[in-house]
């Protein structure tokens, strides 16, 4: 058995799958895992590259900004502005503008005017993750979560890529694909087959309480650290196998073709187990220095039909009233066109939210005609050019840690935000 869940691991490993089995002491690795977590669940879209606002959620149809639409064209859903795309778009199963904002306007809050400060991609995506630009240490808010909710739950993080530093809180678990999971769900069968265990019911429940007694007996003997955790890998892999096979039913029996939709899957699933907290999804090559126009008619309606399914898958498993969604990108394009058609980076940028606590139907923040971001009070929530701020990624992450509940947490006081308290967004859920 022992040699059976050493060769999964290393598989595992070797096919970049990660499983969540942080190092911790014996006495804590014995402590039950088999709790389910209840919600909420965080999930976070990256748009990984830098869209382009003007055509999503802060449209600017004057100065040259963009080609497909004039001012006059730009539609509205409620507060919203939007671009219009649905004669643009490209590629099948994707969504435009009109229809997104159709279906979720009323529960979506738009910020805009967000200062990145940076130009670059790696800065620029650490400071969207962790609210943090000028540390490596931080966490991404999706494991500042994780670990503070639920880093007991097997696949307590997920990540599909991008920015994922964890602040060695919390195990950051990869699982690429749907089969994948359910390899992981079912690692106690035969080719992963439930009708095949390797031991019946009674011998698993004799076997997990020989390795609980065993890891409780030894918590008190000295160790050497590489010996304690190969013993905690093979108790936290034992330990969470039963809660990992109550992922089974959730899996999809046909699995979707879309990259989001996939990775949506496998994080809903976890979720309705109860074995996962947040997910980090991403979906890339937005970073359109050449035909702008063309690659963001592209991503744009995939990003929008990924979050559309996931909202609706999570429908179907009645967990959707749990979420908290948050769909961003490391850094904007500017408002002008290079040589080749594109649009190069751009420190001014906009981010979404919707899901439980958010009231929707609300935009705040603000960029001039020129794509500048407008000062803003963040006590009134409105523009104010003499006694405003400039909202930065740090504002936005002392809002959500305030909105998990985690801002008093002993984690997030381990990474504070250097945010005062006259600058702290207020209501900014509503």
């Amino acid at each position: 058995m022992a040699r059976d869940r050493r060769e999964f691991l290393k598989l595992c490993g070797l096919a970049g799958l990660g499983v969540a089995a942080p190092i911790r002491s014996s006495v804590a690795a014995a402590e039950p895992r088999d709790e389910r977590y209840a919600g909420p669940y965080y999930v976070v879209f990256n748009a990984s590259g830098g869209w382009d606002t003007t055509y999503l959620m802060d449209p600017k149809g004057a100065n040259g900004i963009n080609r497909l639409f004039r001012e006059g064209d730009i539609l509205t859903k409620g507060v919203h502005k939007f671009a219009p795309t649905a004669q643009h778009k490209t590629g099948q199963g994707t969504l435009s503008n009109e229809d997104f904002y159709e279906q979720f306007g009323d529960e979506l809050l738009v910020c805009n005017g967000l200062d990145y400060s940076v130009n670059n991609h790696s800065p620029g995506e650490r400071y969207m993750a962790t609210g943090k630009l000028d540390s490596l240490a931080y966490p991404t808010f999706a494991a500042l979560v994780a670990a503070c909710q639920g880093s007991a739950c097997p696949l307590s993080f997920l990540t599909f890529g991008n920015y994922s530093a964890t602040g060695n809180l919390v195990a950051m678990s990869r699982v690429p694909y749907l089969q994948s999971l359910r390899g992981l769900a079912l690692a106690d069968a035969v080719g992963g087959n439930a009708q095949s265990p390797y031991h019946d019911p009674f011998a698993l429940d004799r076997i997990e309480r020989t390795l609980q007694s065993h890891v409780e007996a030894r918590g008190s003997q000295p160790r050497l650290p590489r010996v304690e955790h190969a013993e905690n890998m093979l108790y936290a892999a034992q330990a969470n196998s039963r809660a990992l096979q109550r992922v089974t039913p959730y899996i999809p029996r046909d699995f979707p073709r879309e990259r989001l939709s996939q990775q949506a899957d496998i994080a809903l699933a976890s979720f309705k187990a109860g074995v996962c907290v947040s997910a980090n999804l991403t979906i890339g090559q937005f970073d359109s220095h050449a035909n702008n126009d063309t690659d963001q008619m592209r991503l744009i309606p995939e990003l929008l039909a990924g979050i559309r399914y996931l909202i609706r898958r999570a429908e179907d498993l009645q967990i959707r009233d749990k979420l908290v969604v948050v769909m961003q990108s490391e850094m904007g394009r500017t408002p002008n066109y290079n040589n080749g058609n594109g649009k190069d980076h751009w420190s001014i940028g906009s981010v979404m939210f919707l899901g439980r606590g958010i009231k929707g139907n609300r935009v705040l923040g603000a960029t001039d005609e020129r794509q500048f971001a407008v000062p803003f009070n963040p006590r009134t929530l409105r523009a104010d050019k003499d006694n405003g701020i400039r909202i930065r990624p740090e504002h936005l992450h002392q809002s959500l840690r305030e909105l998990a509940g985690i801002a008093d947490h002993d984690y997030s006081r381990r990474f504070p935000l250097g945010v005062g308290d006259n600058e702290k967004l207020r209501s900014f859920w509503g």
